[in-house]
């Protein structure tokens, strides 16, 4: 019983973060994702702060701001 639950809250998780609302500069060189729209990383954002999902950013090859590492 304690394996599947354990089993049943990682697949559980999985499934919760790739479907997590992420932050994303949308310019054309953007590289980040943020997990919370006031990051200071977004700060020099001069294009609309977009939202996305955490799958979504990381197929187009964005990687986690520094800022919330």
């Amino acid at each position: 019983m304690k394996t599947l639950s354990l089993l049943l809250f990682f697949f559980t998780n999985i499934t919760c973060k790739e479907n997590t609302t992420v932050y994303i500069c949308n310019s054309g060189n953007a590289k980040k994702y943020h997990y919370i729209s006031s990051c200071r990383g977004l700060s020099n954002c001069t294009y609309k702060i977009v939202q996305s999902t955490i799958d979504k950013a990381k197929k187009e090859g964005k990687t986690l701001c520094g800022w919330e590492k």
